[in-house]
């Protein structure tokens, strides 16, 4: 379906044509019509389906063409990271580029200055508000922030605000709105906590579920299963015969990622780590380093998973089989992008076994078993007994199906680029 079929302002259809935007996506052909129609939205799809446009057209188009005043806050989006605040903000000055739509994004990690233009945003209104919900709370406690004219509210990512934390702040916030707002979800999972929200802040909502796409063909997986012990040895064994080059590793908690860091270091690793105990500024400056190659390691929670745009990721590593099927997808997705190969490796242990047959399970397909190094002793074997694999296997394997390495010039898509006047830039 193309996106003049379903949206009729013409100057957000010029927009989208100027940004190269003509179908619409699964989750933006299902969703949009419901939010024009003033319909409540449950929407599970994942990260790179279009989700950001299914929510932000249909609410710029209603902005417009319903005459919505300008100096309240008409629209309050709440996104996980500042990362994704940011780029929620880029892609909203994008479509409304030739409409009198304002915006502005409320973030932590920011200075005194930032802070107070942050202030006076908000004070006059801005007709979209995209924020984190702690600097949003932030604001809210002094007084000067009123969302009670607020039409729309849109939980971006929930699963991830939920899994950091943020349930208490959400319904704190939702406190503050008129009790016949429109409320739109999307999350990319639906465990039983974002189903109790849904079931708390929405009123009759129209369901709209986009599976779960499989992982790239050009992602070479494979899978060690070891022991917990065994993970820092195989992970040392690679780097030494492989010097690593733009790798993300994931592991499952701030702890280990800092204790994984430090090893790596000691083996004289371009090493950084990731997690919610840096603040802003620190993340920004790894994400900065890495991407100039300063940095050749990132070890992560999922902090990173989804949401950050990151190119040229040869290699991602699964130190821990991720909680949730979804997020292995989410995780090895950062690899093999813009048509490059990649690869993705997987540790294990013998208490993990039964999370990753579930991963197998949702990708309709066995992920190869690679060989251990022979001196690390025995290995659980994948069915539950032990085994031993030659250190000839491991050399084989290790230079054949999964060390293909990708190239090709990264295309980050198209940029809305304009004279939004109405465009209030908390960033400056």
């Amino acid at each position: 379906m193309k996106f003049d079929e379903i949206l009729t302002n013409d100057d957000l259809l010029d927009a989208l044509y100027d940004m190269h935007f003509d179908e619409c996506t699964p989750i933006q052909e299902l969703a949009i019509p419901p939010v024009l129609e003033g319909r409540d939205l449950l929407a599970v799809a994942q990260t790179g389906t279009g989700k950001t446009a299914a929510y932000l057209l249909p609410v710029i188009e209603r902005l417009v063409n319903d005459n919505y005043p300008q100096d309240n806050v008409n629209c309050v989006v709440m996104a996980p990271t500042r990362e994704l605040a940011q780029q929620i903000d880029r892609q909203m000055q994008g479509f409304s580029y030739f409409m009198p739509v304002s915006s502005m994004a409320i973030y932590g990690g920011t200075d005194g200055q930032t802070y107070e233009q942050q202030r006076k945003g908000l004070k006059m209104g801005a007709d979209v508000v995209i924020a984190t919900p702690g600097r949003l709370l932030a604001h809210l406690s002094m007084g000067y922030v009123d969302l009670s004219k607020v039409s729309f509210f849109i939980l971006d990512e929930a699963d991830r605000m939920l899994d950091m934390g943020f349930i208490d702040d959400i319904m704190q916030i939702a406190g503050h709105l008129p009790k016949d707002r429109q409320t739109l979800l999307f999350s990319a999972t639906m465990p039983p906590k974002i189903q109790m929200l849904a079931k708390n802040i929405l009123n009759h909502p129209v369901e709209v579920k986009i599976a779960v796409s499989k992982p790239a063909e050009k992602i070479k997986q494979g899978a060690f299963v070891c022991y917990e012990s065994q993970k820092l040895p195989i992970i040392e064994r690679m780097f030494k015969e492989t010097p690593p080059n733009r790798v993300i590793v994931f592991s499952s908690s701030k702890q280990k990622v800092k204790d994984l860091a430090r090893s790596l270091k000691k083996s004289k690793i371009k090493v950084a780590e990731m997690h919610s105990d840096l603040d802003q500024n620190e993340r920004e400056e790894v994400m900065l380093d890495f991407k100039a190659g300063r940095i050749n390691v990132v070890v992560a929670t999922d902090i990173i998973s989804r949401g950050i745009d990151i190119d040229n990721i040869e290699t991602v590593i699964n130190y821990d089989v991720p909680h949730e099927a979804e997020d292995y997808v989410h995780r090895i997705g950062r690899t093999a992008r813009a048509d490059r190969e990649g690869r993705a490796y997987t540790f294990i242990s013998d208490k993990e076994r039964g999370k990753f047959k579930v991963i197998e399970k949702l990708l309709e397909k066995e992920v190869e078993k690679l060989p251990v190094p022979e001196e690390l002793g025995a290995v659980p074997s994948y069915g539950g007994r032990e085994s031993h694999k030659t250190d000839k296997q491991w050399k084989g394997r290790r230079n054949g199906r999964c060390r293909g390495r990708g190239k090709g010039t990264s295309k980050n898509g198209a940029k809305g680029r304009g004279k939004n006047s109405g465009h209030k830039d908390a960033n400056a």
